[in-house]
């Protein structure tokens, strides 16, 4: 009986359907006529011919001289090398074309919508990618694995790192500053967790990534988000600084963590939900 399952394999790197069949059969036994291979294949005897010349064509079956005309297989191993050189070749000329059009990409002047936490984490990623003298980022403890390698490769270009860390972020080539409130006290506030990221002044995302497929996030290089989303993030890291240097002072005055400081503008009542 024909392996079904090999049979979708071979369909999922170029075979059709018949095509699979045919090889299969022949694999198990060879060299073979036509007539037999449509027998132990269950390919029609009406189609089996059109389906030998295909596969010959391709090189994937051999065909001899004379008569009895017999088929065998190529060898399995040849098979995957041809498929996977091919493929490689076409994601080359791939590679090369859309280069072309880079003149052409996505315009980041405008503010784009992100949906899903993958999806986010890609752009967050893509855009590391791009800073060139500094970065700027707030993160959770949660979500910094998807960062790290981006942020470490970024670090060795020479790019400048500071992080505004909800909970314990291990990023040792960043300048690391722990958020006050902490990681417990903001979960518990807002529900949710957010990533902010700022290159170079230039380009920022920011979002929710906490909620799976519903996260929501939003990527530019418009100057009129990216200049106070920037100037927020920078803001994060004097009040830390100040602390560190100055806390008896400014806790003396506004609280533990600057407290009273937050609740006279009001903590955040409004849990997110997705439209």
């Amino acid at each position: 009986m024909m392996d079904e399952n090999m049979a979708q394999v071979l369909k999922d790197i170029g075979f059709t359907d018949y095509e699979a069949k045919a090889y299969l059969a022949l694999l198990q036994e060879s060299p073979l006529n036509g007539y037999t291979i449509a027998q132990r294949s269950g390919v029609p005897r009406s189609k089996i011919y059109e389906v030998l010349a295909g596969l010959v064509r391709n090189g994937d079956v051999l065909i001899s001289c004379g008569e009895p005309v017999l088929y065998a297989p190529k060898p399995s191993a040849d098979i995957i090398e041809s498929r996977r050189a091919a493929f490689e070749r076409h994601l080359k000329a791939a590679e090369q074309g859309l280069a072309e059009f880079e003149s052409k990409k996505t315009p980041t002047d405008l503010l784009w919508d992100i949906h899903g936490r993958d999806e986010i984490f890609y752009r967050l990623r893509e855009v590391i990618g791009r800073a060139e003298s500094k970065l700027l980022l707030q993160i959770f403890e949660e979500d910094t694995a998807e960062l790290y390698d981006s942020l470490e490769k970024a670090a060795q270009r020479g790019v400048e790192i500071f992080v505004i860390a909800y909970g314990n972020v291990d990023l040792p080539f960043a300048h690391v500053y722990s958020h006050e409130p902490g990681h417990a006290e903001i979960t518990a506030e807002y529900g949710e967790r957010w990533a902010i990221l700022s290159i170079d002044g230039k380009e920022i995302v920011t979002g929710i990534v906490s909620m799976g497929r519903e996260s929501r996030a939003a990527w530019s290089a418009h100057l009129g988000i990216v200049m106070p989303i920037t100037e927020q993030i920078k803001h994060d890291l004097y009040i830390k600084v100040m602390l560190e240097k100055h806390r008896d002072i400014l806790e003396a005055s506004f609280g533990p963590a600057l407290k009273n400081l937050r609740d006279q503008f009001g903590p955040s009542t409004t849990t997110y939900r997705p439209q």
